[in-house]
């Protein structure tokens, strides 16, 4: 039990190791923190991490959080927003500080919009609300430490990077470019955002995308999709202000223009 009084680290994976990316050494699991006040969630967190094969490394306080990464950083970070000791917002903004490519995932029971857009604008990856899907979760790790893996240099696994006019996807690294310039996505707005591209011009309802978005979670809402919409549409604006090409369809959905405005 660590002093936060969540369980540092978990079960034993001393055991458990992957393969590297060079042919025939071993490297051991990549270690996932999960900084969580609620003992249930915590404890379901770190099973569902170490069965994975990562290991998992568990904090109850924000604070005492900080301190352990102050000494070391782990591969990915889950936070709540609401932590005693230090919040998640303010843990987020001091990791950031220290490593901008560190993926960070936050969990939260607060549905204001503001709290989430505020999140992710000081530097966490993705988001997923209480009661979220332990899948959906495990998925979004695994997206996320992939991505990194691939910046670093491991070997892209076999998939097609997805054009549709001026908008390119690459699935190996989550990445998007428009126009050439990159654009910084979350997971689940790269996976909303390719549902659009692979048939630009054609509507997908919200029920389409939220399929696509958070394929193993059902607590999901139209609402959800929404923002998103709104938060892509931003993100793109900010490197071309005249972008429009996720367009509402009144009653249906969305769909990507990739043709010439």
């Amino acid at each position: 039990t660590t002093a936060g009084g969540g369980r540092q680290g978990g079960r034993s994976v001393a055991g458990m190791w992957r393969w590297s990316t060079v042919p025939g050494m071993l490297a051991p699991p990549r270690t996932v923190a999960i900084v969580e006040d609620e003992d249930g969630i915590r404890e379901s967190v770190v099973f569902a991490l170490e069965r994975d094969g990562h290991a998992a490394a568990a904090y109850a306080d924000g604070r005492r959080a900080w301190t352990a990464f102050e000494a070391a950083l782990p591969d990915l970070v889950i936070l709540d927003i609401g932590l005693p000791g230090m919040d998640g917002l303010e843990l987020c903004r001091r990791l950031r500080g220290r490593s901008e490519g560190l993926p960070i995932v936050f969990l939260t029971s607060r549905e204001e919009e503001f709290d989430r857009v505020l999140g992710l604008e000081i530097g966490a990856d993705d988001y997923l609300c209480k009661p979220f899907s332990m899948r959906e979760l495990m998925a979004r790790v695994k997206a996320l430490l992939r991505r990194v893996a691939v910046g670093a240099g491991a070997p892209p696994t076999p998939s097609a990077t997805t054009s549709a006019g001026d908008l390119t996807l690459d699935a190996d690294r989550y990445a998007a470019e428009w126009r050439g310039r990159a654009i910084r996505l979350t997971v689940t707005e790269f996976l909303l955002l390719e549902a659009l591209a692979r048939r630009p011009g054609h509507v997908k309802s919200r029920d389409q995308l939220l399929e696509a978005a958070y394929p193993h979670d059902t607590s999901a809402s139209d609402r959800t999709i929404d923002s998103h919409v709104k938060r892509l549409r931003r993100k793109f604006q900010d490197v071309d202000a005249a972008f429009d090409a996720i367009e509402s369809v009144y009653g249906a959905g969305y769909r990507l223009r990739a043709g010439d405005r």
